[in-house]
């Protein structure tokens, strides 16, 4: 499989699952919880290798117990994490992942490690041997190095944003990428910032059960989605891009690219946490339908 590589956060979560988010001043029930690795780029990386890639890591943790943890559930994942850098003195990103029974979730985050790493940390030589570059949320100066390296290098470079697309400065970012992912909630933070008016590349556009859309200038691509029994929406955007950029690089079209970003991110709902085990296998089952 020709190589890629995730550059982004990587953390801990912690979910908690409750009977209702409460109101101000209000209280949940906590029915069930449990902790594993989370992160978007570390989301992303770990669905890919389930799609039977080997995907490169680059990204920053602590130097405490959740760091090893990561790079050990990572690695058994089959993630390469040779530029995973552990920054002295600080603490790993550790995030709270609060879902309630539909499945709906709101997040509490500590800053912690997940931004410390920078764009010199991946080598040149490194980034030139791949064959695509994906950036979820980090640094906007970081990512901007990166894609401008990867596209220096003629390497294809994907982003997603993530929901601080409209806080942090991804202005040029999402002007210039080849390929752009975005939820409904946070297309619509774009358009409200014009940021999505002078983009010439491709936008997906992820819209869970409702399927997915892609924008390429006066042209658009839809997709029905899956329907599925929802336990935990956490992590469903990252297996939906992992599934997108897989089919790509396998050769298939964008109606494929589509409709098997659409099972991985059906697959990722119907497990607890950020973190889904794909394969090709359970993509094929929902293929079939």
């Amino acid at each position: 499989m020709a190589g890629i590589i995730c550059a982004g956060h990587i953390n801990w979560d912690v979910t908690l699952r409750v009977n209702a988010l409460p109101e101000p001043d209000g209280e949940a029930l906590i029915t069930d919880q449990c902790q594993s690795g989370g992160g978007s780029a570390a989301n992303t990386a770990t669905a890919l290798a389930g799609l039977d890639y080997e995907p490169l890591l680059l990204g920053s943790v602590g130097d405490d117990q959740y760091a090893t943890l990561l790079e050990e559930e990572l690695t058994s994942a089959g993630v390469d994490c040779q530029y995973l850098q552990r920054i002295p003195g600080q603490e790993t990103t550790v995030k709270y992942l609060v879902v309630d029974d539909s499945g709906e979730v709101f997040i509490l985050a500590n800053e912690g490690a997940n931004e410390a790493f920078v764009a010199s940390d991946l080598p040149r030589e490194r980034l030139r041997e791949t064959a695509h570059l994906h950036l979820t949320g980090q640094e906007p100066e970081t990512a901007e190095k990166l894609a401008r390296q990867a596209s220096d290098l003629g390497v294809s470079v994907s982003f997603d944003p993530g929901r601080r697309l409209g806080e942090r400065g991804y202005e040029g970012l999402i002007e210039s990428v080849e390929l752009l992912f975005v939820n409904e909630r946070e297309a619509r933070t774009a358009r409200n910032q014009d940021l999505l008016a002078t983009r010439e590349g491709r936008t997906v556009i992820k819209q869970g059960d409702g399927g997915a859309r892609l924008l390429d200038g006066d042209r658009m691509v839809e997709r029905e989605g899956f329907e599925v029994s929802v336990t935990d929406t956490a992590g469903a955007g990252d297996a939906f891009a992992a599934g997108f950029l897989a089919a790509e690089l396998n050769g298939e079209d964008e109606l494929k690219g589509l409709d098997v970003a659409n099972a991985c991110g059906a697959l990722a709902v119907t497990s607890v946490g950020a973190r889904v085990s794909l394969s090709w296998d359970a993509v094929e089952k929902y293929l079939q339908q």
